[in-house]
């Protein structure tokens, strides 16, 4: 799901919306007997999305807007297997389900725009990771950062397994005559079954790079932690051209470590390079910042974001700021969030510098260079 997120966002699919818009927000459980109320707690959060929409859209059928959240709750097996968290947005002609790898606080908001600062969290935080689990046979991805870690669903056309790269069956020993005698074990003239696996392996491990650089590391630009055995740590690295494949793995067979404990391993492989990371966008905010190519109030951020002058966006986890953008002038207008027509301004500032091309990270409050919630660094 992460990667449908993080496309959906380049797509700009929650921009400009037309109203209205639902968006349903539930921390939920992986195991049971935890996760038994969490089809409860769905069902719940639906009845307040109702009474809001009745509130604020009185002279609007809901029924079609509503009815996929009501799918989605009748679907047992959905409901089977959980993460940390549930994010639903609809609005008319779109619904979008991502589970989530990071708790959310529970919400159910309808509004004339989504609220996405948590999906947001969950594609432009700085601690985001991806783990490549490779062995000579089988190659799977994985998604995460401290607090949680899925397994990423991959394309069809992923060569997610030795068959889907080599003909094995072509490479399959013949038995050769030697006067008048079949003996098995080859052809004359062929290499070694020793050699061919080695090559067969050489021609896995780069179509596995090559697949991972294109479709996840490069659009993404997130730390690739390496899990493997030993022998194969070595082998992968000689063949692969990925500028995010991190010095340091984990050496471990794949099938041998589980989610949690893989979250904690690779977590303690990439914490440097994300501190490394956060420190050195605060210095370069507080380094720029006295020259006039950087901002922490809201307003000025606004109409900068509006021209493209943002290049990185540095916004507070867990803060909301009441108002809205004007879509025009750039000016911030502050508001009720209560207000249907009033959003949150951190979420409108985030999706303006994605759409003109900037960076957006979601920062920990504690690790914050500014207290107005955004801290924004200028191109120009």
């Amino acid at each position: 799901m992460m990667r449908a997120i993080a496309e959906d966002f380049a797509a700009g699919t929650f921009r400009s919306p037309e109203p209205p818009c639902l968006s349903l927000y539930q921390p939920t459980h992986r195991s049971h007997p935890a996760n038994a109320q969490d089809r409860i707690r769905f069902g719940n959060l639906i009845k307040k999305l109702e009474e809001s929409l009745g509130q604020q859209y009185p002279k609007r059928d809901a029924s079609s807007l509503l009815e996929p959240f009501h799918q989605l709750h009748g679907d047992s097996r959905f409901w089977n297997y959980s993460t940390e968290g549930l994010a639903v947005l609809a609005r008319p002609g779109l619904f979008r389900v991502y589970r989530l790898v990071r708790p959310v606080q529970e919400l159910a908001v309808v509004a004339d725009s989504f609220h996405i600062k948590p999906l947001l969290r969950m594609v432009q935080s700085a601690d985001d990771y991806q783990i490549l689990a490779v062995s000579r046979e089988h190659a799977s991805l994985y998604q995460g950062n401290r607090d949680g870690l899925v397994e990423v669903d991959l394309p069809e056309e992923f060569p997610s397994t030795l068959e889907a790269v080599v003909d094995l069956d072509a490479k399959k020993p013949q038995p050769i005559r030697t006067h008048g005698v079949r003996t098995p074990g080859g052809r004359h003239g062929t290499s070694s079954r020793a050699d061919l696996a080695q090559t067969d392996t050489e021609l896995f491990f780069r179509a596995v790079d090559r697949a991972v650089l294109e479709g996840f590391s490069r659009p993404q630009r997130l730390p690739l932690v390496l899990l493997s055995l030993p022998e194969n740590q070595g082998h992968f690295r000689q063949l692969s051209h990925n500028p995010w494949l991190m010095e340091q793995g984990i050496d471990a067979s794949p099938n041998a470590v589980d989610l949690d404990e893989l979250r904690k391993r690779a977590w303690q492989v990439v914490e440097p390079q994300y501190l490394e990371r956060l420190r050195g966008l605060t210095d370069m905010f507080g380094a720029a910042r006295p020259r006039g190519m950087a901002d922490a109030d809201l307003m000025l951020i606004g109409r900068s974001a509006l021209s493209g002058r943002v290049a990185t966006l540095l916004i507070e986890a867990d803060r909301e700021v009441a108002g809205r953008i004007d879509p025009v002038t750039g000016a911030v207008e502050f508001g009720d969030l209560a207000n249907p027509e009033v959003d949150d301004v951190l979420d409108d500032l985030a999706e303006q510098v994605l759409a003109t091309g900037g960076q957006v990270v979601i920062v920990p409050s504690e690790r914050m260079p500014v207290t107005t919630g955004a801290a924004a660094i200028y191109r120009f």
